[in-house]
């Protein structure tokens, strides 16, 4: 009977992993869902907390699914960091279980100044990406560090740290994203892509989003072809000579714009819904960021393209 236990207590080590070692330090644990936000949310705690993210590198957050082990977490965890606003479409049932459930919960879209998107692309609904924007990224730190530091026993002194050095990051992203878009001349500032992501980026940068071509607001949905004929004729009046595909989706439905619909343009891959692998180009938040600033300057200046 004791050798069962000894097993039981194993098997229950195995599955919580870094939880249980979490607890046995006494270091607080925060589960993540997106791994962009788990990027952040590991660069403000620091050794203060130790930080699981669900979401894997180069999957959707709109349809990414997570194991029953890992549901438990949410719940046994001291912080749940969440997008909100939409976006874990695959999750929300288990998020919503671990709120029930009294789990400390920050959602981060419930801590910036929201956008809607327009009652022709999503009816209205608000805009989860407001990452593209680092501005509204700032706003969420402060409400992270605000949710970490009243975590029982955790290193206050640290986490203030952490979060006044990334506020200094997303400060000089901030002005880098401003000086190299303000290279793009105003006439070629139109965006388009796969779905209605830009929505923040062309707020805070003064963009246009001409259209995408999934149209509302989530990856799950798919164009018809009154949908590309439509985009088509709003591409062609905007003179748009680039659209943008993201890397967590496959470009295909941008390619068949540009076949089926005789629309002649560039394609370029940004990251704008998940972070990669290391050595991917966007194994952070500012490397993505940086990353798609450089491609959307590129692809939308004409002396640069080529």
């Amino acid at each position: 009977m004791k050798r069962m236990a000894m097993v039981a207590t194993a098997v229950l080590l195995a599955l919580t992993g870094c939880a249980t070692d979490a607890a046995v330090d006494g270091t607080p644990h925060v589960v993540v869902t997106t791994n962009i936000l788990g990027d952040v949310v590991h660069e403000v705690a620091g050794d203060a907390a130790e930080v699981t993210t669900l979401m894997k590198p180069n999957a959707d957050p709109h349809s990414f699914e997570i194991s029953a082990q890992e549901a438990a977490l949410l719940q046994e965890a001291d912080l749940v960091v969440s997008n909100g606003l939409g976006l874990e479409e695959g999750l929300q049932q288990h998020l919503d279980r671990a709120a029930s459930a009294g789990a400390d919960m920050l959602v981060a879209g419930d801590e910036i100044d929201a956008l809607a998107y327009s009652e022709e692309t999503a009816g209205g609904a608000p805009d989860p990406h407001f990452w593209t924007d680092p501005a509204r990224m700032v706003d969420v730190v402060d409400a992270l560090e605000a949710a970490l530091v009243e975590i029982d026993g955790i290193d206050v002194g640290a986490v203030r740290d952490g979060t006044d050095a990334y506020r200094a990051e997303l400060a000089g992203l901030d002005a880098e994203m401003t000086d190299a878009f303000a290279a793009i001349p105003a006439a070629q500032r139109a965006l388009v892509t796969n779905h209605h992501v830009f929505g923040y980026l062309a707020d805070r940068f003064d963009f246009r989003v001409v259209g995408a071509v999934i149209p509302g607001g989530t990856t799950l949905a798919a164009p018809s072809a009154a949908d590309l004929r439509d985009l088509a004729d709003a591409i062609d009046d905007a003179g748009v000579a680039t659209i943008f595909a993201e890397s967590s989706q496959p470009d295909r439905l941008v390619q068949v714009l540009a076949s089926e619909v005789g629309i002649d343009v560039d394609v370029v891959e940004l990251f704008t819904e998940s972070l990669t692998e290391p050595g991917e180009g966007a194994d952070t938040y500012l490397a993505m960021m940086r990353a798609n600033t450089e491609r959307i300057a590129q692809g939308l200046t004409p002396d640069l393209t080529h």
